[in-house]
């Protein structure tokens, strides 16, 4: 069977949904984990726990939301490179990766 880029394409686009749906599922797993720590911060605070573990927790909690942010980035940045090689988009696409990349390094 001979494969025309455009049945190669349409594959790749079901595996990019299939992708897309797997990360959604992991950051909002990630997010929930975040949310019980966060609870946890404020149940320390609450119970005035020791400083150094209390900021030991929110350091993890900082780290924690920070893979976040570059999980949504690095599928945000897929579809835009996606979009640019696929459908020859402008050079609108390769500006947004990059502005978002500068807010998520902040």
């Amino acid at each position: 069977m001979f494969y025309t880029r455009k049945n190669t394409l349409g594959g790749y686009k079901r595996k990019m949904t299939e992708k897309k749906k797997d990360a959604r599922k992991d950051v909002l797993l990630r997010l929930r984990r975040i949310e019980g720590q966060v609870r946890g911060v404020q149940r320390m605070l609450e119970e005035e726990a020791n400083c150094a573990e209390i900021l030991n927790q929110v350091a993890a909690v900082k780290s924690a939301i920070n893979q976040v942010g570059i999980l949504v980035f690095e599928n945000h940045a897929r579809e835009c490179i996606f979009q640019i090689l696929n459908e020859g988009e402008n050079g609108e696409n390769l500006k947004e990766i990059v502005d978002l990349m500068g807010k998520l390094v902040k």
